[in-house]
């Protein structure tokens, strides 16, 4: 557990946020809004949430606010009277979704998959206290991948090598993933998985954040 300090002029919360994560890139985006928080995470199957959720007729959007609904209630059952936040991401292209590849191979017919294509980042993002859920959103970025031939995607796979397998999509904005795209279009903080402009302005109605 990652514990930072309450000592900015921003913040009026009683205690740090709770991060029911272990996403360095969304531990990343609140360090450098400095919000004290703890980065815990927690133990969700995500996988069995996720069909359950497609078998009852949900979308990737919603998929991805269950999940983060999923982690925010499960992170505030350890954490007693604070504020957790829970946040998840899908990949969609068109109506079907994208899971983190198991292996090389499928992260390259992953990206092979994307190339030329816009897709879809549905972030969604939870905070609960004491088993309710206190405020949620999903927010949507569109990215359009440029062409690939055989040799550009093997050259991009070498180089990243075993990080194609932490991402759906094979692939992160925030590192060598840019060099895959043509076009962005969303907010920087949507597309790496944690939606900060809505928890901030969610942070302010609560009056624990100026």
């Amino acid at each position: 557990m990652v514990d930072r300090s309450t000592d900015t002029g921003l913040w009026r919360g009683a205690a740090p946020l709770v991060l029911a994560s272990k996403s360095q890139a969304r531990r990343a985006l609140l360090e450098a809004a400095q919000l004290p928080f703890e980065a815990a995470g927690v133990a969700v199957d995500e996988r069995a949430i996720e069909a359950q959720a497609v078998r009852e007729g949900a979308a990737p959007p919603l998929v991805a606010l269950i999940l983060a609904r999923a982690k925010a209630l499960v992170g505030s059952a350890a954490s007693p009277g604070r504020l957790v936040i829970g946040a998840d991401q899908t990949l969609a292209l068109g109506s079907e979704a994208f899971h983190k590849p198991v292996d090389r191979a499928g992260a390259k017919a992953q990206i092979a998959a994307l190339a030329c294509r816009t897709h879809a980042l549905h972030s969604a993002l939870a905070v609960a206290r004491d088993g309710e859920v206190l405020f949620e959103t999903v927010e949507t970025a569109h990215l359009t991948m440029r062409p690939l031939d055989e040799t550009a995607l093997d050259a991009y796979l070498a180089v990243a090598g075993e990080a194609v397998l932490s991402s759906v999509g094979g692939y992160q904005l925030e590192g060598l993933g840019i060099h895959l795209f043509e076009r962005v279009e969303g907010d920087h903080s949507v597309i790496l998985g944690l939606p900060l402009l809505p928890l901030l302005a969610f942070l302010r109605r609560r009056g624990d954040l100026l």
